[in-house]
């Protein structure tokens, strides 16, 4: 599955969280950093929705949008 990750910078770190799996957030220093933590962030919320008999939840689409600015 894939899923989308919005990633926000703060003053010291980044921040992402991903609007299929509420709950599942983390940070990191670094964009990389993040993601890698954002992979096991990911793992662990499965294992705890299969552990509990949970569905998973399927991903939405996700797309952009051009604008001037």
């Amino acid at each position: 599955m894939r899923y989308a990750m919005v990633i926000e910078k703060g003053d010291n770190n980044y921040s992402a969280y991903l609007p299929d799996l509420p709950g599942c957030v983390t940070t990191g220093s670094t964009v990389e950093e993040l993601k890698h933590n954002m992979q096991e962030a990911i793992e662990l919320h499965l294992e705890g929705l299969r552990e509990d008999g949970l569905p998973i939840p399927e991903p939405s689409e996700v797309d952009f949008i051009d604008v001037a600015a």
